[in-house]
């Protein structure tokens, strides 16, 4: 497969907090910001060693127990369904974080270790003395940080419907990116049966069966590679799909999302629209597509009800509390839930 062009994303040192919101946020494109938290005390633990970075965490760590994938040697580091997409091949448990630190030395110089990843672990509830130790230049306090933390793993491109800032802390993370217009060529699976929330490709990025996705060349001539070092740190727009690959026998990234729209119904209400027109006639989907452009995705959709007297517009009113609240029992009634 031909080699992408990585010059399509932008690469920016020293940036700032007002740089950041001004230019980057707005732009709506993935950046990546070289050495942004690269003074951090826990990425100068990880660059120490491994033992180093353990011994951080643990002299932190409040004895919360951690969601992990843990599965068995062979599977090159994939969690991911199983065979029949009935279950998974990993197994979800509940461990203290110091017992996974140890594991993670434990087995460190196995040629094929098990498979071993704790996701998504809130700082705050169970790393306390993290979020002042290690500050975020570029947002609000009050954004929560996320810990990653296993040894070799390979998560499938998916999306979050969040915007995130991915900081890489111990080991190389390399990113392979897709817009979000290259949806058609990912082979998309369930959106509510997945591995840990979002819909995931189901095109092993090792070994791609072109036969079974064809169109995922198409996908594959789009795509933008990154690689992060620790330190470094990624800006994702919502949407963007992105395949994460960890290698090394020890590694963690840190990320903080937080909403565009802290409501958060962008996907339920995409959920509702295939539930009430997907399945109509083609006629009827374009005319209502037609009303969709209008009402919601046109560039003129803000202002399809300025003829109408304001107190009159009811859902099409201007946003605000009383708009939504006029919206959700517009909607509650229309489903019968009122």
């Amino acid at each position: 497969m031909a080699k992408s062009d990585t010059s399509q994303i932008t690469t920016l040192d020293a940036v700032d907090r007002e740089q950041f919101e001004r230019e980057i946020v707005r732009e709506g494109r993935p950046v990546v910001m070289r050495g942004l938290v690269s003074d951090w005390p826990v990425v100068k633990a990880a660059t120490q060693s491994p033992e180093a970075l353990r011994d951080y965490l643990k002299a932190g760590y409040n004895g919360q127990a951690v969601e992990t994938f843990v599965s068995a040697s062979g599977n090159d580091g994939r969690h991911f369904y199983d065979a029949e997409m009935r279950g998974f091949n990993f197994q979800r448990q509940n461990a203290p974080l110091d017992a996974l630190l140890d594991k993670l030395i434990e087995v460190a110089d196995q040629p094929d270790p098990p498979a071993i990843y704790a996701g998504s672990v809130p700082a705050r509830s169970c790393l306390p003395g993290f979020v002042q130790d290690n500050v975020m230049p570029l947002l609000e306090p009050a954004i929560e940080p996320r810990v990653w933390i296993g040894n070799k793993s390979r998560v499938a491109a998916h999306i979050d419907v969040e915007l995130n800032i991915a900081c890489a802390i111990a080991g190389p993370r390399k990113f392979i990116l897709f817009p979000p217009d290259q949806i058609p060529n990912l082979y998309i699976g369930p959106l509510e049966f997945n591995m840990a929330g979002p819909p995931a490709s189901l095109v092993d990025f090792a070994n791609p069966d072109f036969e079974r996705f064809p169109k995922f060349r198409e996908a594959w001539e789009a795509r933008i590679e990154v690689e992060l070092q620790p330190g470094d740190a990624l800006f994702l727009p919502p949407l963007w799909w992105h395949h994460v690959t960890a290698d090394g026998a020890f590694n963690m990234l840190v990320n903080y999302w937080w909403p565009s729209d802290p409501r958060g119904v962008q996907m339920p209400a995409m959920a509702l629209s295939m539930l009430a027109i997907r399945e109509r006639p083609l006629t009827e989907r374009q005319a209502w597509k037609t009303f969709f452009d209008h009402y919601v995705f046109g560039e003129d959709a803000p202002q399809s009800a300025d003829h109408i007297p304001d107190h009159a517009r009811g859902v099409l009113g201007q946003a605000g509390p009383e708009r939504d609240k006029t919206i959700i029992g517009f909607v509650m009634r229309s489903l019968g839930m009122r």
